[in-house]
């Protein structure tokens, strides 16, 4: 299947994210920039040599706080974003 230039856009943009510094979670992703599978990303950039890890796991809320400098993301009322938790990924320094 061929990979469309919207998801090439995506694809890029997670990378750049990525390779600023910053952290990022699948939610993050999705929103901010139409990526709708993260760990494919990471697993490309793993091959590409980046020391990318994944093991900290943050509460949707920090995902939130962090989506809403750029955009608005509102939850339902009653979804508990201090309990779900999600995978962070970012570069090893």
């Amino acid at each position: 299947m061929a990979t469309s230039s919207v998801d090439r856009t995506a694809v890029a943009a997670v990378k750049e994210h990525l390779l600023s510094g910053k952290p990022i979670t699948r939610l993050e992703a999705l929103v901010l920039y139409g990526c709708s599978n993260l760990p494919e990303v990471v697993y490309e950039l793993r091959r590409e040599k980046f020391p990318v890890e994944g093991t900290k796991k943050v509460p949707y809320a920090t995902a939130m706080v962090r989506i809403n400098e750029h955009a608005v993301l509102k939850p339902p009322p009653n979804l508990p974003i201090r309990d779900i938790l999600l995978t962070e990924y970012k570069l090893k320094r």
